[in-house]
């Protein structure tokens, strides 16, 4: 709840209180706002003594015309640059005049229940008992707004915050900075903890201690993902799973980004979020408002392990789209590692109905199924299925398909095209480029513009037309490479720092369209495998193919760092066939199954060539995932091993209800003459009963937790062990021996 104090002068209070956290903001007679707390929640009350304590540090520049007011060691919420704090901005606004000093202060603000949606942007949707705080801030001498929007929801214990800008002068303006959200700590006592990799190694956590200076990530590539995600946190050095303090943001938005922290001669942070300023800006005529996007903000007072369930929670109920928060994701086998582009419909056919033999739900067919696609060098764009490919058009497929007994998926690239394709012959000028300058590719294709409305419209149509004539129930949505050629024959040659921007608005529409036009079909982001995983992308598309490496042990990082922040239920998690294409690993199938029930159970295996014993092995493993699915779905995770990227993973899953949890553990290399150590486990009831499946022995809760669960002994690499237990009842409680 959202709960004011008003004192003398014109000061006030804001308490932006959840469950678990305060975020209060004072707003002084003069018009400053200050953020004298951030943590787990207080009462309400005059704290306004934390700001009045601060000590003045010296050669630091007088604030409004005060003798020792220093602006510059204040707690702020949205700070200028240059009007005596010489930190870094939250904002950079360019005048006609050349002008670029701003001086915001406070004007009004208006609390309420329901929240809106931004124009053009993805955001976390209200809750029931969330409240909204519209903050108004304004330049008198510019007459510029900036109306900064938090939402507090209260029983998810998050907070969001964003930011957007009116100009309501008679000059046009030009936006240079914006951050969504931007918050000081009078401390740097942390560390900065963010997720980072490449292709095929996404999601690796790292960690470093803060220093006096700017540290900062971020992506200027197009879209967040293999790089950089669109996560950082300030975490205490002692921070791990269940302890420590944890500073959170995550930004809702699948572009070009910054997240930094600054550490300040004094040894105050200052922690912002936003759109990343390299290669931006945003002209802004009389009358105009640009809205920036959401950042989400959590803190946590009980380590890492509380931050992502908090996470985990709003956006299962509050972000991913509603008809899929409580819907069970099906088991899936993706065509791709099975045959490539060497496919015919005779194989497809077979491939369906060995996938439903070992109990898949769908059949998606990935790249190659249009144009003359038989390699990468042709035909995205033209997204006409090959009738010759295919022995004949996509809907007898796909009805041959579910005789099966089986549902059918489709895999699209709709933001790319091939210079060999008949869209690239008919629009050249469609694709990113600058007149006089090589076109360069990358997996032979060209981005395409979409800062141009006309190239949406043709995404949106040209997509709509395979939807709306066939029984397709998923969609991989791919884009499988970034942006280079940076430029756009439709914007002017002073709006050309727009484009990247101006993209994201024009896919987050094609997506709004469509998924809009075709409820019923799950749309998966891919982006090349974990290219854009981040909440922008989850709230049109309920899951996303975290990484495009399928083998198990390289899944462990990454599975684990994707899981800091994106609940299991959106993780698409796969089983490959061994020796590994990317790696030439070989684990066993228990292993491969286990590491890939952590999320979303999907094959890329080729079963047309895979003996029947190895068949009725995977049927096994499918029919056991079916069992735990909601258990892994909509459970809550908790991870016990595998913070420091050791040798060693382990992880639960509690059911809603408490009554059932599933916990795996895994080790990557064996070692010789070592005595295994027990696994404890953590969230369960302490003086409830807990039978395991696999021996029928019955723990207590705080036996679990406090003596634990042994492997066993451990003589292979990438070994694994899974324990089903079932929180008993008077009569006992059925389960599967495992």
């Amino acid at each position: 709840m959202i709960e004011m104090l008003e004192k003398e002068a014109g000061e006030k209070l804001l308490f932006l209180n959840t469950c678990g956290t305060s975020l209060v903001l004072q707003i002084t007679g003069s018009g400053y706002v200050f953020v004298p707390y951030w943590g787990g929640r207080i009462e309400c009350t005059d704290i306004r003594y934390v700001i009045s304590d601060i000590t003045r540090g010296s050669y630091l520049a007088d604030a409004n015309g005060q003798k020792d007011f220093k602006l510059e060691q204040m707690p702020q919420i949205y700070p200028s640059h240059g009007y005596s704090d010489l930190r870094e901005p939250a904002f950079a606004f360019a005048y006609e005049d050349g002008s670029r000093i701003t001086d915001l202060r406070y004007r009004s603000h208006e609390i309420h229940k329901g929240k809106g949606r931004l124009s053009g942007l993805p955001s976390v949707r209200s809750a029931d008992d969330s409240q909204v705080l519209e903050l108004v801030l304004f330049d008198e001498v510019k007459e510029v707004e900036v109306t900064l929007t938090f939402t507090v929801y209260e029983s998810h214990d998050a907070i969001t915050q964003s930011a957007a800008v009116e100009n309501k002068g008679r000059e046009k303006m030009k936006i240079e900075k914006l951050c969504s959200a931007s918050v000081d700590l009078l401390s740097c006592d942390f560390d900065f903890l963010h997720l980072a990799g490449a292709w095929a190694r996404e999601f690796q956590i790292k960690r470093r201690r803060l220093e006096q200076g700017v540290q900062s990530v971020g992506s200027t590539r197009g879209a967040g993902g293999h790089g950089q995600n669109p996560f950082a946190a300030l975490i205490s050095p002692e921070t791990d799973e269940e302890h420590g303090t944890v500073y959170a943001m995550n930004f809702v938005y699948s572009g070009n980004f910054q997240v930094s922290a600054e550490v300040d001669m004094h040894q105050n942070t200052r922690f912002q979020m936003g759109i990343h300023p390299f290669d931006f800006a945003w002209t802004l005529l009389p009358g105009e408002r640009f809205q920036a996007p959401e950042t989400v903000m959590v803190y946590s007072g009980q380590g890492l392990g509380r931050m992502s369930r908090i996470f985990h929670k709003l956006y299962r109920d509050c972000l991913i789209p509603a008809r899929y928060a409580r819907r069970e994701r099906p088991v899936l086998l993706n065509s791709w590692e099975a045959n490539y582009f060497d496919f015919h419909k005779e194989s497809l056919v077979s491939l369906a109905e060995e996938a439903a033999g070992v109990g898949a739900e769908l059949f998606v067919l990935d790249d190659g199924w249009f144009g003359k696609r038989n390699d990468t060098t042709s035909s995205v764009g033209d997204w006409v299925p090959n009738e010759e490919k295919l022995g004949g058009n996509l809907s007898e497929l796909i009805r041959e398909i579910e005789e099966k007994g089986i549902a059918f998926g489709l895999w699209f690239e709709p933001e790319m095209v091939s210079p060999d394709s008949n869209l690239y012959r008919a629009h050249p000028e469609w694709v990113m480029q600058v007149q006089g300058r090589r076109l360069e590719m990358s997996r032979d294709e060209y981005v395409l513009d979409l800062s141009n409305p006309a190239v949406c419209d043709y995404i949106i149509e040209s997509i709509s037309r395979i939807l709306g004539s066939c029984h397709i129930v998923y969609v991989k949505w791919d884009m499988n490479r970034n942006f280079t050629n940076m430029g756009s024959g439709y914007l002017s040659a002073d709006r050309q720092k727009e484009q990247a921007h101006r993209y994201m608005l024009g896919l987050y529409r094609v997506m709004e369209t469509l998924t809009g036009r075709f409820p019923e079909v799950l749309f998966e982001s891919c982006a090349g495998g974990g290219g854009r995983c981040d909440p922008g992308m989850l709230y049109y598309m309920p899951q996303v193919w975290i990484s495009d490496d399928t083998d198990a042990m390289e899944r462990l990082r990454m599975q684990y760092g994707s899981s800091l922040v994106y609940p299991s239920l959106v993780m698409g998690c796969h089983i490959s066939e061994v020796p590994n294409h990317q790696t030439g690993r070989q684990e066993s199938l228990r292993t491969r199954t286990a590491v890939a029930s952590w999320g979303n159970l999907g094959l890329e295996l080729n079963l047309n060539r895979i003996d029947e014993e190895e068949k009725r092995k995977i049927a096994e493993e499918v029919a056991f995932y079916k069992k735990v699915r909601p258990l892994v779905q909509f459970g809550t995770l908790y991870r016990l091993k595998g913070l420091a990227s050791g040798n060693e993973y382990a992880w639960m899953h509690i059911s809603e209800d408490g009554r059932q949890v599933l916990c795996t553990y895994v080790r990557m290399l064996a070692s010789p003459n070592t005595v295994s150590k027990r696994l404890k486990l953590t969230g369960l009831c302490p003086d409830a009963r807990y039978r395991s499946e696999e021996d029928g022995r019955i723990y207590t809760g705080r036996e679990l937790m406090n003596v634990g669960l042994s492997p066993g002994k451990i003589r292979t690499d990438a070994y694994s062990r899974q324990w089903l237990l079932f929180k008993t009842a008077p009569s006992g409680m059925p389960g599967a021996d495992r």
